[in-house]
């Protein structure tokens, strides 16, 4: 079973309603026990990243989703803020991250390759993929294209855990994979066949 973690950021329904029309079975997961005999987890994420951790940490749902993803190797997808939240930290703020995957996550502006450029960065952009990466197993061509909106990105510290980059001034890591554990800055809620399809490779993982 998917479970979507509700921790009260992130469009929650969107996702219901993309697995539906995939014919996956996914629910809602607002509450520690309601995590309860998942096999995939996928954390979406908008806004301010101290808010989304403050949020995930209030809600009372942290300890035992991290008793699935680091105890038990439940495979989980971090979208947006969501894949953020797996670094150690953010520049956007001072709280600390998941750390689930080595990084930091730094500002578009900070960089002076892409610091004059319209913030946020916002539209279709082309994912440049990595070799051997089971999200893109199978079913996309040379130049899959994916929907973005942010201003912070993802630096992974390790770059062997860089499944794909994205140009925005630079090549920055688009998404990224160590093991079970998966993220993605783009929004495949808003991707056409394209999130379709890794949402599916995930699920197939």
């Amino acid at each position: 079973m998917i479970r979507i973690v509700d921790y009260g950021v992130g469009n929650i329904q969107a996702f219901l309603n993309l697995f539906k029309r995939l014919g996956l079975q996914a629910e809602r997961a607002d509450r520690p026990d309601a995590l309860q005999g998942a096999t995939r987890l996928v954390l979406p994420g908008v806004g301010h990243f101290d808010h989304a951790m403050r949020s995930l940490n209030d809600s009372g749902i942290r300890s035992r989703l991290e008793e699935l993803v680091l105890g038990a190797k439940v495979p989980v997808m971090g979208i947006c803020v969501g894949m953020q939240m797996l670094a150690s930290g953010s520049d956007e703020g001072s709280m600390p991250g998941l750390n689930w995957v080595p990084g930091r996550v730094r500002a578009f502006s900070s960089n002076p390759q892409s610091a004059l450029l319209p913030m946020p960065h916002m539209g279709w952009n082309d994912l440049q993929l990595r070799g051997g990466r089971k999200l893109f197993s199978h079913g996309f061509d040379d130049v899959p294209q994916f929907y973005f909106l942010h201003s912070y990105y993802f630096d992974a510290e390790e770059k062997a855990d860089v499944a794909a980059t994205a140009h925005y001034g630079f090549d920055f890591d688009a998404v990224v994979s160590r093991g079970h554990i998966h993220g993605v800055q783009c929004h495949p809620e808003k991707s056409h066949h394209w999130g379709e399809q890794l949402l599916k490779n995930f699920v197939e993982l």
